[in-house]
């Protein structure tokens, strides 16, 4: 195969800078796309930084990325030449083990994330193995399906892994990335959804993408309001809150649901969970079966995240918009490498 052009750091911290790369050999079961648009997520910005510890340099970021079949290995099922797919947070897993054999492929052990150990998609081309290439619906509009593919299932899963009914009223902490999308979700889903922003200019907007109600989630009072009241609360966010007021608003058999990547410890009130017979849970992204199942109710939805465009080749003002905090609510890069 030809080489790669793309975008990479060589140290933590580091602007990108043009990249070429030789991909080697296509595996019998990957998939090469050529990709036209790809969503940034704070993840790569936490993956740039190395802030986990686990990034490899030179780093291409991306996760989050769109565009069409250009080469198939011949073990590749049920995917053509020219098809329009989405690779997201994982590029592969083993296939065989009980985990994935069960249709919980992003929990196996060897599940390898497309980001790390590995070049992703700010770039010319990206591979993945043919399960983790998830085909997009002709509905959606690719120029802003990317953050779909991460942030879009990352708070889509909570509704699938629990069995929400529509019926349900839920709470969506955070009104960024994750929470915008997740409100459009939950309205769509039919839940009554309460928004909790410590940001007050957010207010309208969060009404805009489907909250029923907006409430501050630093206003102990305005919690303390409706305690008992929520079916599950969504947490998208990375900071410590008021953490007694937040699962004050349980209702009995309520669950507290992470998907921020929080690092503090999470402290419980353990009697409290008792008596409320209460739970508390997190989740990752999710299976290929899981995206494809997301993806196909957006489009029926047409629940679309609310993104800004970069030219790829201005990656790096891309990825300074998003660590200013100024993104609303999505960035994704438009592939404008030479052909």
């Amino acid at each position: 195969m030809s080489p790669i052009n793309a975008w990479a750091a060589t140290a933590a911290g580091g602007a990108c800078q043009p990249y070429t790369y030789d991909p080697g050999p296509l595996g019998a079961d990957q998939v090469e796309i050529a990709v036209e648009y790809c969503g940034i997520c704070h993840s790569d910005l936490s993956m740039l930084q190395n802030d986990w510890g686990i990034t490899r340099y030179p780093f291409v970021p991306g996760h989050e990325a769109v565009g069409r079949i250009v080469a198939l290995g011949d073990q590749v099922a049920g995917l053509a030449l020219g098809q329009r797919v989405g690779i997201g947070w994982t590029a592969c897993s083993c296939m065989h083990c009980h985990t994935c054999l069960s249709g919980d492929h992003h929990l196996c052990g060897e599940a390898q994330g497309t980001i790390v150990g590995r070049h992703g998609g700010f770039a010319e081309r990206l591979r993945s193995h043919w399960a983790w290439a998830i085909p997009l619906p002709e509905a959606l509009d690719g120029a802003a399906a990317g953050p779909l593919l991460c942030g879009g299932i990352t708070v889509f899963a909570p509704l699938l892994i629990h069995d929400i009914p529509p019926t349900a009223r839920v709470g969506v902490i955070g009104i960024g990335g994750l929470g915008h999308m997740a409100l459009k979700f939950l309205r769509a889903w039919g839940c009554e959804v309460t928004a909790f922003t410590s940001s007050e200019s957010k207010r309208e907007e969060a009404l805009a993408f489907g909250a029923h109600r907006v409430i501050s989630s630093q206003d102990s009072r305005a919690l303390r309001a409706i305690a008992r009241s929520l079916d599950l609360v969504i947490d998208t966010v990375n900071a410590p809150l008021d953490w007694k007021a937040v699962m004050g608003t349980l209702a009995p058999k309520g669950r507290f649901h992470l998907v921020g990547a929080l690092l503090e410890p999470l402290p419980v009130n353990g009697m409290a969970l008792l008596g409320g017979q209460q739970s508390i849970s997190g989740s990752p992204t999710g299976s290929p079966s899981a995206i494809a199942t997301m993806l196909d109710f957006a489009a029926r939805h047409q629940v679309l995240p609310q993104v800004e465009h970069f030219p790829m080749s201005a990656v790096n003002e891309a990825l300074e918009h998003l660590r200013a905090g100024k993104a609303r609510y999505r960035i994704v890069l438009d592939a404008d490498f030479a052909g």
